[in-house]
């Protein structure tokens, strides 16, 4: 081995598991469960994934289920999903040619929170995992493996797996190694309270525990990350931006929240990497973050001196990011941890610390009900995600979007949502670039009000309006007219639009 190899694979009893990726990936066979690591593009498997696309396209048919902790980089849920060998994947994807073949049913997809996928395996009352490949920037010499830019759902897949594939990435940052914190909890009904009081502190090991004789084979590999694409801010997402921060300086004038806050936590996306990075010129300072997913802003707010310790389970970051991040690591190692998704997202820790939680809607309706996945109630986008984890347990539960879609063909705040990710107990704020509904304590023809009145896009609000008034005339608590609820939609679905051509003149 070179030297460099030796560095990165001390635990010496495995040197004899290394082999090529065509050689690994034939241990896979048809109708087995893959558990990858992966987290919003960050520290995924690349090699093998790659070579059983190459087998599939040099002929061979088999299928297998793809779990991994959340989206792949590299183009791999393309590849995988276009060569035919997906049979299900769980627990969230990101990529829009995968997107497709769910949506023609060509393959399966199981729409999961994602700290609950950990909790399922531990049950038995999933498929259990034959192989895991997981990424590692190193193995230990005590055999701890140590990942690379997420931990996501490698700790339950290396538990729990039959066999593991490392990934051995060279190309990867030797200074990640001390950065995680790996801990695992008991079976549900044999464990005590997980050990965490505020986001910097650590509970667990430094790396992953490997049992050698789990490992199938070490594949060395030298392919970085993909860097994640961020929309340019515009004005109306840098409107949103000010109105949740407005909202939050308003919290701590009426005393509910000092200038440092309560840790963070935000979605994956522009708009969430927009509202955080809007704090780095505010008042707000000492600040923690505890979150899935630590994007370009987190970054900003450390480097400003606002953020004083960032906990997530991956990095999502855009390509000079990854380079002043990574190639600069040691300055960030004593602001940051990476951790397990099922403790980055666990509901005890979320409700323990308070988390003020901001996350993204594709729609929402008037009594505050969140749709957060499926288009026009049946094509599925990407998943839920983390969202409904951090929802109902936050101190503050927060969701945004743009008020409108396709050019103002498209309301994102309808009678009655098309599909429910989030029900109105779990939506304490809505906000667009029209402004913010802070639904907390208000019944529901309250919500209805506000949200019409101060989140609407104007060119909506008569027939928002005009629908309330006749849900009223009805009667009931959460006023509806049942023929009516789905009309936004349908009327998108007959006319490419959601008012009706006669209505809208």
């Amino acid at each position: 081995m070179s030297a460099k190899v030796e560095e990165r694979l001390r635990y010496n009893a495995l040197a004899d598991k290394v082999m090529s990726a065509k050689d690994a990936a034939s241990i896979i066979t048809d109708g087995m469960t893959l558990g990858l690591s992966g987290f919003t593009r960050a520290g995924d498997a690349k090699a093998i994934p790659m070579a059983l696309v190459d087998r599939a396209n040099a002929g061979e048919k088999f299928k297998v289920n793809v779990f991994t902790g959340a989206s792949l980089g590299s183009d791999i849920d393309a590849l995988m999903s276009d060569a035919g060998i997906v049979n299900k994947r769980l627990p969230f994807q990101l990529d829009r040619t995968m997107r497709g073949h769910i949506n023609k049913q060509d393959m399966y997809f199981v729409d999961q929170h994602l700290s609950v996928t950990a909790e399922y395996l531990r049950q038995n009352a999933i498929d259990p995992i034959d192989v895991a490949i997981v990424e590692a920037v190193a193995i230990t010499e005590d055999g701890l493996l140590i990942p690379t830019t997420s931990v996501g759902n490698s700790p339950i897949y290396v538990q729990t797996a039959k066999k593991v594939i490392v990934e051995l990435n060279l190309a990867s940052y030797e200074h990640l190694e001390g950065i995680h914190d790996i801990y695992v909890p008991e079976a549900q009904g044999q464990r005590g309270a997980i050990p965490l009081l505020n986001a910097s502190d650590r509970i667990g090991s430094i790396g992953i525990p490997l049992d050698p004789e789990k490992v199938a084979a070490i594949v060395l590999t030298d392919q970085v990350d993909t860097p994640t694409s961020m929309t340019a801010i515009d004005d109306e997402t840098q409107q949103i931006a000010d109105n949740i921060i407005d909202f939050l300086r308003n919290e701590v004038k009426e005393g509910r929240l000092t200038d440092t806050l309560a840790p963070l936590q935000s979605g994956v996306g522009s708009v969430a990497n927009a509202v955080l990075g809007g704090m780095v010129n505010s008042e707000f300072k000492d600040l923690e973050v505890y979150s899935e997913v630590l994007q370009d802003s987190v970054f900003d707010l450390i480097d400003a001196g606002k953020v004083k310790f960032a906990s997530g389970c991956a990095t999502s970051l855009t390509a000079e990011k990854l380079d002043s991040v990574f190639g600069n690591l040691e300055k960030y190692k004593d602001k940051l941890c990476l951790r397990p998704q099922e403790i980055s997202n666990h509901p005890e820790l979320v409700r323990r610390m308070g988390l003020i939680a901001m996350n993204t809607a594709l729609e929402f309706d008037i009594y505050g009900n969140v749709n957060s996945t499926h288009v026009a109630g049946n094509k599925m986008m990407n998943g839920i995600g983390g969202s409904g984890d951090f929802a109902r347990a936050a101190r503050i539960s927060i969701f945004i979007t743009k008020s409108y879609a396709k050019e103002g063909k498209i309301s994102s705040i309808v009678p009655f949502v098309s599909h429910v990710d989030h029900n109105e107990h779990d939506v304490d704020v809505v906000v667009t670039e029209q402004g913010l509904a802070d639904l907390r304590g208000l019944a529901p023809r309250q919500r209805a009000e506000l949200i019409i009145e101060n989140c609407v896009h104007p060119a909506y609000k008569p027939a928002l309006r005009a629908y309330v008034e006749e849900a009223n005339t009805r009667g009931g608590h959460t006023p509806h007219v049942l023929e009516k609820a789905l009309s936004f939609h349908t009327n998108l679905a007959k006319y490419g639009q959601m008012i009706a051509p006669e209505d809208a003149e």
